[in-house]
């Protein structure tokens, strides 16, 4: 009779278990660290920015950026920037965020890095800017605190993608 609770090693990993159960580790990724690389709220016309009637209009940027690094590990980091106007354009408040994650990624194909850190990576990252993103606004006296819709960022990277492959055709035609 075997104990079916090994130790795990430093990361968190059962070296045994994988060895014993002879199942391949599917690609996946760790993250080791999340940051805040860069946040900036303003409230230009506090507190008058507290009293608009209505919804004001928003405009938001979404960038993604991963690089690797010579320890093997890659950064990623998702920047949020959000800007609200009153109907007369007046500014009500902009928010900008840079949120950061080190990842470590496992079986992953050549070909599918890419995609696995500009789209798995920040999807795991977009929770906590999110609530970063929100608790700025409650801080600045919004209530109800902004909250950034979902983002899909697979829609994002395709977009992206299209936009690349796109680019050298209408160059060659100018």
């Amino acid at each position: 009779m075997t104990d079916a609770t090994q130790p795990a090693d430093a990361n968190g990993q059962n070296p045994q278990a994988d060895q014993a159960g002879g199942q391949p580790q599917g690609p996946g990724f760790r993250i080791l660290t999340q940051y805040v690389r860069d946040l900036s709220f303003e409230n230009p016309k506090a507190p008058e920015s507290l009293r608009i009637e209505g919804k004001p209009a928003i405009d938001m940027g979404v960038e993604m950026n991963a690089a690797g690094r010579p320890d093997g590990l890659f950064e990623v980091e998702l920047k949020l920037s959000v800007k609200a106007s009153a109907e007369d354009q007046s500014p009500v408040f902009q928010v900008e965020l840079v949120y950061g994650g080190l990842f470590a990624l496992s079986g992953v194909a050549p070909q599918d890095i890419e995609p696995m850190l500009l789209i798995e990576c920040p999807r795991y990252l977009f929770p906590f800017a999110r609530q970063i993103i929100a608790q700025a606004t409650a801080d600045g006296g919004f209530y109800p605190p902004f909250m950034v819709d979902p983002i899909d960022f697979a829609a994002i990277y395709v977009a992206r993608q299209q936009q690349i492959a796109g680019a050298p055709a209408e160059t060659g035609q100018a």
